[in-house]
């Protein structure tokens, strides 16, 4: 199946309250092309380098989101543009996005990574750590990050039961934080493999990659 083909399929799974990034990372301008083509204008990239190198390339109306784990010293490459970080998950990585972010004039949107799957290799803050953060004074000062919602990643497994009651935590935790900030309206999870899952708990933009482009490189 076309690009074409795999991105209205993959529509057709996903009811309209939910918002699809389509992860382009390693995926040629081409690629990225021909699902633009398709009116997808949300794009997730993993690494600072080359999703700067494609908003140069692309049209403007696209929003660029950062998915991947964010070093600090690459944030002053993508403030200009960046629409959303999904994997925001030590403080002061949110201090160094509000610091560039001032500079550009501008306040950039951000999401709170939480760890919730049993692997080591995820990032994220245990929900100890997240409330800490949001109810800290520092937090309160960042005038040019908004928080806007929750992202976290499932254990990578075929034990589905398990993947249900990681997103099913994650939700929780999201109602909870959102009865206490208006500005939360987003939790970000679900991938290819169990983004079907995450939108039963709860889920309001799912990242699909390999679904839509086949694949990685």
């Amino acid at each position: 199946m076309s690009i074409k083909e795999n991105l209205l399929a993959v529509k057709q799974t996903i009811p309209n309250s939910v918002t699809l990034v389509a992860v382009s990372k390693t995926k040629p301008i081409s690629d990225i092309q021909e699902a633009y083509n398709q009116g997808q204008r949300i794009f997730g990239e993993n690494r600072v380098q080359e999703m700067t190198e494609k908003w140069e390339k692309m049209p403007k109306d696209i929003e660029w989101h950062m998915i991947g784990h964010l070093q600090r010293n690459k944030v002053k490459y993508m403030a200009e543009y960046v629409s959303l970080v999904h994997g925001v998950d030590s403080p002061r990585l949110l201090a160094e996005i509000n610091k560039q972010a001032e500079k550009h004039n501008r306040t950039i949107p951000c999401l709170l990574q939480v760890h919730i799957a049993e692997e080591d290799t995820k990032f994220g803050f245990n929900e100890e750590e997240l409330l800490d953060l949001v109810r800290n004074e520092n937090f309160k000062s960042h005038k040019n990050v908004k928080i806007v919602g929750l992202m976290g990643m499932a254990t990578f497994t075929e034990n589905m039961d398990q993947v249900r009651r990681e997103f099913k935590s994650l939700h929780s935790l999201y109602l909870k934080l959102k009865c206490e900030y208006a500005d939360f309206t987003t939790l970000s999870t679900g991938m290819s493999g169990d983004y079907q899952i995450a939108i039963e708990e709860g889920s309001t933009m799912v990242r699909i990659g390999s679904s839509i482009f086949g694949s990685r490189n």
